[in-house]
């Protein structure tokens, strides 16, 4: 099979031929349909997560089609549509596996990271951390919800019954997520980069009652805010933006570090909170949902050895909506 291989922490992906992985016990491999190219590819690729192997190849938001079972696989069937999302497995016997967090699980794996990933013809993944998707789409529609989608479900879900929600750094996630609240009856505020025109017009058209620069205030008080841009310095700007109880999500893996601030910001018990990758619950609950939504999910293709391109793309903002690799 042909893959896009990270050899070097900080360089380029290079393109390989090798053989595809066989599945093992409990394991499905997959002829890639998609894979959404992500921000924590990103920083997997700048070193900005360490502890990842090497070579790897990255790549956590995959749609595709079961083309061999391992044994005991009986989840799946030969030629269904699945999708492997970021966690690729957890322990199930640590407190947090048997706490029902397996997302906080102490000895995890995770797609594209640690487990080689989808930015390749085909990948292997456990069967009991994928999930069935439906056939009617386009496969490119699909692949952002498996990360954009389900993890920033998650931060959605960690801020509460927020009536008024506030929404910093405009991409795959966040307008994704604004189709979602709308749909359930919320208001979106989104915070773009100052200056950044074209994002604020897609987040209106996606739904935002409002749009503005991150240096703004909105022109309401917020009940929540989530953060999907991986600056440290929103927090204090998001913390006087939301009300009296309100919470800040932190939806990213990797942010840069939380500048000081006032404790008068934090007080009148706002919370600052952070969102640790996903449970298979929240992956089967935002499916649901996003059918039910109709959501429709702004993209733009990259061929599988153009995967460079859409990291820089991604890297200096030159998108609109989520960028997937199609082989």
């Amino acid at each position: 099979m042909r893959a896009m291989s990270l050899r070097k922490i900080g360089g380029p992906l290079e393109l390989i031929d090798c053989p595809a992985a066989r599945p093992g016990t409990g394991e499905l491999r997959l002829q890639v349909e998609a894979c959404g190219v992500c921000r924590t590819d990103l920083h997997v690729v700048d070193g900005e997560l360490t502890g990842g192997k090497l070579p790897l190849i990255p790549g956590h938001e995959i749609v595709g089609r079961v083309v061999e079972l391992g044994p005991g696989g009986s989840r799946f069937s030969l030629g269904q549509r699945v999708g492997i999302p970021w966690l690729g497995h957890s322990c199930g016997r640590c407190r947090y596996c048997e706490a029902g967090q397996e997302n906080l699980c102490d000895t995890p794996g995770f797609t594209g990271y640690t487990l080689d990933g989808g930015y390749a013809e085909h990948c292997v993944a456990s069967q009991d951390y994928a999930f069935a998707l439906p056939e009617e789409p386009d496969p490119v529609s699909l692949a952002p919800l498996l990360c954009a989608g389900l993890i920033g479900y998650r931060s959605y879900r960690m801020a509460g019954e927020a009536p008024r929600l506030g929404l910093y750094g405009f991409g795959a996630a966040a307008h994704i997520l604004t189709q979602l609240a709308c749909w359930q009856g919320r208001e979106i505020y989104a915070f773009t980069r100052p200056g950044d025109t074209v994002a604020q017009a897609f987040a209106r058209e996606t739904g935002a009652a409002w749009a503005g620069g991150s240096d703004q205030a909105p022109p309401v008080e917020l009940d929540a805010a989530i953060l999907f841009a991986p600056v440290g310095a929103l927090v204090p700007m998001a913390l006087r933006a939301v009300r009296k109880g309100g919470v800040v999500v932190c939806g990213g893996i990797h942010m840069s570090d939380i500048p000081r601030f006032p404790y008068a910001d934090l007080w009148g018990e706002r919370v600052i909170r952070s969102v640790a990758n996903l449970t298979r619950e929240d992956g089967e609950q935002f499916l649901r949902f996003a059918s039910q939504a109709g959501i429709e999910v702004a993209t733009r293709t990259y061929r599988l050895d153009e995967a460079n391109e859409a990291l820089d793309d991604l890297r200096a903002g030159r998108l609109t909506g989520a960028a997937v690799l199609v082989p």
